[in-house]
C-alpha cells in the first residue's frame, strides 16, 4: 500500500497560535512549497530532502505530520474497521513501542482519548492477526508517534515525522521553575530582528533559554542538533544516505564569531548555575558571558538589545502582586538603558501598565496556558 503523503507529497506542520506567518516563511527557506495557513498549522508540499531539512532546522514548528490515510468517519466502529486495514507492519515491528495523540472537533466522535483508544486497539489487533505478536504503548518516549485528527467527521491518521515535539532541543540538561518553551524563545529572538551587531543581554536569564536560542540563531546551529532520532526515520521510504548528506551540510553551516555578543545574568545563583550548564552544552557555548547580578547593577552598553522574561504569578506560584517590580524595571530602563531596545515578555498582560513606558508595538504570544504579550520599548 502506498500512503497518502507518498501520493501527494503533502504534509501538515503544527505551530503555536500567532507564529503561522513566521513559520511559513521559515519552512519555505528550508525547502517547502505551496505553504497554506490552516487552523493551528501549515499545510505544505515537500520532497524527502525538505522534510529532513525542515525537521532538523525549524526553530518554530512543534511537529510535522505525514498523512497516511484520510476518510469520512462518523463512528468509532468505522474508525477501528478502517484502521485495521492499514499495513502498520510496514511502519514498525511488534518489538517497538508506539503512542497516539489525538484532536477531535465538531464531529460525531466527541472524545479524543476514546478515539485514540480505538485506533490503538486496531493497531494492536492488526499486529496480532498478522504476526501473532503485539507492540506496546509507551506514552512518553515511543519508537513511533501517530496522530489522529478528526474534524467535521473527517479523519486523518498521520505519522509524526518529528518523533515527538520539536521544542525539545536537547541542550536543556537542567531547568528552573516554569521555563520558557524553546519555540517561543526562538520566536521572540526572531521578532527582535537581532543579528549579532549589538550585544544581546538577558538580565533575568533563568535556565538560559533566550540566550541559547539567540546563540543558535546567530551561529546557524540547527535546532535539531542534539536529537538522536526523528520520526521520519520510520517512514517506509526513509533514505539514510540523503539524511546523512542533509545533516552534514546543515551542521557545516555552523559559524560562531570570535567574540560572542551575548550576555546572560540572573540574581538567583541556582538559576545561573542551570543556565551556565545548559549554555555550555552548546558548541562553543561555554564562551557565552554569564554572571550573577541583580539586573539593576548591570552596565548596559550603548545600543544593546535587551530581551527579558521577568517573573509573573504562575512562574512564582505565590500569587503575589508584582506591580512594584515592573515599575522598578521601567524606571531602570529609563535611567540606565538609554540608546537600547528592550523586548519584554509579559506572561501576564496586566503588568504592561505598571512599566510606565509606551511600547512601540505589542504582539500576542502564548506560552503554555498563558496568553502573554511581547512588547518592544525603544529607550531614547
Amino acid at each position: 500500500m502506498s500512503f497518502q503523503y507518498q501520493k501527494t507529497n503533502s504534509y501538515f506542520a503544527q505551530v503555536a497560535n500567532g507564529l503561522e506567518e513566521m513559520a511559513a516563511s521559515e519552512i519555505e527557506n528550508l525547502g517547502a512549497s505551496k505553504v497554506n495557513q490552516r487552523f493551528r498549522g501549515l499545510q505544505f508540499t515537500a520532497d524527502a530532502e525538505a522534510i529532513y531539512r525542515i525537521n532538523y532546522g525549524t526553530r518554530l514548528l512543534t511537529r510535522i505530520l505525514a498523512p497516511l490515510i484520510s476518510f469520512d468517519c462518523h463512528s468509532t466502529k468505522y474508525l477501528y474497521k478502517t484502521a485495521m486495514e492499514i499495513p502498520w507492519e510496514e511502519l514498525f515491528t511488534p518489538d517497538q513501542t508506539f503512542a497516539i495523540f489525538s484532536q477531535v472537533s465538531n464531529s460525531a466522535i466527541t472524545h479524543s482519548q476514546y478515539a485514540s483508544l480505538k485506533l490503538k486497539d486496531a493497531i494492536v489487533d492488526r499486529f496480532r492477526e498478522k504476526t501473532n505478536r503485539r507492540p506496546s504503548v509507551e506514552p512518553k518516549y515511543p519508537d513511533i508517534w501517530f496522530n489522529l485528527h478528526i474534524e467535521n467527521n473527517r479523519a486523518v491518521i498521520s505519522l509524526d515525522t518529528s518523533g515527538g515535539s520539536l521544542h525539545r532541543r536537547g541542550y536543556r540538561l537542567d531547568t528552573v521553575e516554569a521555563p520558557m518553551q524553546e519555540t517561543l524563545a526562538a520566536a521572540i529572538v526572531q521578532m527582535t530582528k537581532w543579528e549579532g551587531k549589538t550585544t544581546f543581554i538577558d538580565p533575568m536569564c533563568g535556565s538560559g533559554t533566550l540566550p541559547a536560542e539567540a546563540y543558535m540563531s546567530l551561529t546557524n546551529l540547527p535546532s535539531g542538533y542534539f536529537r538522536k532520532r526523528f520520526g521520519f526515520m520510520k517512514m517506509p521510504d526513509f533514505n539514510k544516505g540523503l539524511w546523512t548528506h542533509v545533516r552534514k551540510e546543515m551542521d557545516g553551516a555552523f559559524d560562531a564569531p570570535q567574540e560572542i555578543p551575548i550576555q546572560a545574568s540572573d540574581v538567583d545563583p541556582s538559576a545561573l548555575r542551570v543556565a551556565k550548564r545548559n549554555l555550555s552544552h552548546l558548541p562553543r557555548g561555554v564562551e557565552i558571558y554569564t554572571h550573577r547580578k541583580d539586573y539593576k547593577e548591570i552596565t548596559i552598553p550603548q545600543g544593546a538589545t535587551l530581551v527579558m522574561n521577568p517573573p509573573y504569578g504562575i512562574r512564582l506560584q505565590t500569587g503575589e502582586d508584582l506591580s512594584s517590580l515592573y515599575k522598578e524595571m521601567g524606571d531602570w530602563l529609563k535611567q540606565k538603558c538609554a540608546g537600547s531596545e528592550a523586548y519584554i515578555y509579559f506572561g501576564e498582560r496586566k503588568y504592561l501598565k505598571n512599566i510606565g513606558l509606551r511600547p512601540e508595538w505589542k504582539r500576542p504570544l502564548r506560552n503554555g496556558g498563558l496568553d502573554g504579550r511581547l512588547a518592544k520599548f525603544v529607550m531614547y
